[in-house]
């Protein structure tokens, strides 16, 4: 059980994160997308999840959704690394009706994100292009190279959804147990 919090004067975060859950969730961000797409990256993922976040929504969404990621982030890398007897690698194409989203994953602890998943405007009060400013913070403080890549669609909740969900469900199966793998690295760590 990992817990960490980070205060800023946008911003008052706590988070709890269990790697080795069910899927559980508690999310309160006053970011009401947000909320539901941390709570099917948790349920995906299968870890359990608690996030609190205080933040300048008066502003706009940005201080809240980054600032998130990066605790997120920050709470993966510490429960991940460092990493033995897991897959290491984990990938998954979601499809959410018309959509389909792609995420590769490396628990490489090297962080590099490729994000091509083309949303522009709202989802409901939500800025959709917010979800690459989450994804860029969660993989550089996780460190994990991600390749999220939309295939194909035309709905951006769909689109945004089918990505946070390829990103949990690959992440799910990169840690997947191996017991023969060892440090799964030819460098002998990570």
């Amino acid at each position: 059980m990992i817990q960490k919090s980070r205060k800023t004067k946008e911003t008052d975060i706590t988070l709890t994160l269990n790697l080795q859950g069910t899927g559980q969730s508690t999310i309160s961000t006053k970011v009401g997308f947000l909320d539901h797409m941390l709570e099917s990256f948790a349920k995906h993922a299968l870890i359990d999840l608690e996030i609190m976040c205080d933040g300048d929504v008066h502003i706009d969404d940005h201080h809240s959704v980054e600032d998130i990621g990066i605790v997120l982030g920050q709470a993966l890398r510490e429960a991940i690394y460092p990493i033995e007897k897991v897959e290491r690698f984990g990938n998954a194409t979601i499809v959410m009706d018309e959509a389909a989203v792609s995420c590769d994953l490396d628990l490489s602890n090297r962080p590099f994100l490729v994000y091509e998943v083309n949303v522009a405007g709202k989802v409901g009060e939500f800025d959709a292009e917010l979800s690459e400013e989450f994804f860029r913070a969660v993989i550089f403080n996780a460190g994990i190279t991600a390749h999220i890549i939309m295939q194909r669609g035309k709905n951006k909740h769909h689109i945004v959804e089918a990505a946070f969900k390829s990103f949990a469900v690959a992440l799910r199966r990169a840690l997947s147990p191996n017991e023969r793998a060892g440090v799964p690295s030819t460098k002998g760590v990570l």
